[in-house]
């Protein structure tokens, strides 16, 4: 990032908020192991329901797991979906998306039909479709969520990719004999970035809610696995009971997907002033 957009970037005090925010949380699930006070998938019955305590900071859930356990677990989980899911259907959409701008003619017309027709559809009912083929599971939310995120990716880098294969350099890379896939990586590529990276933020926080609706309705990561959509799920049944089993998880999807977009609206201003 060059200084000027760095400083600009540092300006939006809301998008370092949600940075600091994704740095503590990627943090806290990275050395979860060190950091939780129990095992996450320890069952104690005769401590289940239990209230805030100094054993317990945020209480046990119906199993007596520790909450805290299973959010920092969880957060490993769903972050770990969110961030594959996201790198896969970068991957495809930006290849997808340097190919119709480099082609052009049928091969474009026939990419905005399918990106467009990709995108009509409901995200969350594409999502649960493309499970229900697959079943239940952490490589199908994967695979749901890349699948939501494609088009969006390809149609963005085609747009950006439009004008800079018409520039003078490309041009005259072309007339020198480079391969196609060295003008696409080395020039067109570059040019692309900005707004990748941008989107690719903002998608990290869909991805997030994407996959936690997924196991919220049971579709997603399976029990036992601490995951903060299935968290959620379980607590809003238990939710008169022992109400901080629902919040946590929901505050947890919330801060992060907020954060995320936050970064992500940062990241696209100071690369972008003009717009």
């Amino acid at each position: 990032m060059r200084s000027s957009a760095r400083e600009r970037f540092q300006q939006n005090r809301a998008a370092v908020a949600g940075t600091v925010v994704l740095i503590l949380v990627t943090g806290a699930a990275a050395f979860a192991p060190w950091l939780a006070p129990h095992d996450p998938l320890a069952i104690d019955l005769a401590n289940n329901f239990q209230g805030a305590s100094w054993a317990h900071p945020l209480g046990t859930d119906h199993l007596g797991r520790d909450t805290v356990t299973r959010l920092l677990y969880g957060g490993r989980v769903s972050l770990l979906l969110s961030l594959t899911s996201v790198a896969i259907a970068l991957v495809i959409g930006v290849a997808a998306g340097l190919l119709a701008a480099w082609h052009r003619g049928w091969v474009d017309a026939a990419f905005v039909r399918v990106v467009d027709v990709a995108l009509s559809f409901p995200d969350m009912l594409l999502a649960i479709a493309v499970v229900a083929m697959l079943g239940p599971g952490h490589i199908s939310t994967i695979v749901a969520v890349s699948v939501l995120a494609v088009p969006t990716f390809a149609r963005i880098t085609r747009a950006s990719a439009l004008s800079a294969v018409s520039r003078d350099f490309v041009l005259a890379s072309r007339a020198a004999g480079a391969s196609t896939s060295w003008m696409l990586t080395r020039h067109v590529l570059p040019m692309c970035i900005s707004p990748i990276v941008a989107h690719g933020t903002v998608t990290l926080g869909t991805a997030i809610l994407i996959a936690s609706g997924l196991s919220f309705l049971g579709l997603g990561v399976q029990p036992p696995a601490a995951e903060w959509g299935a968290m959620l799920s379980r607590g809003r049944d238990l939710i008169r009971t022992a109400p901080i089993g629902a919040f946590a998880p929901g505050i947890a999807i919330t801060l992060v997907a907020l954060s995320f977009s936050l970064a992500g609206d940062g990241l696209r201003d100071a690369l972008h002033p003009k717009e």
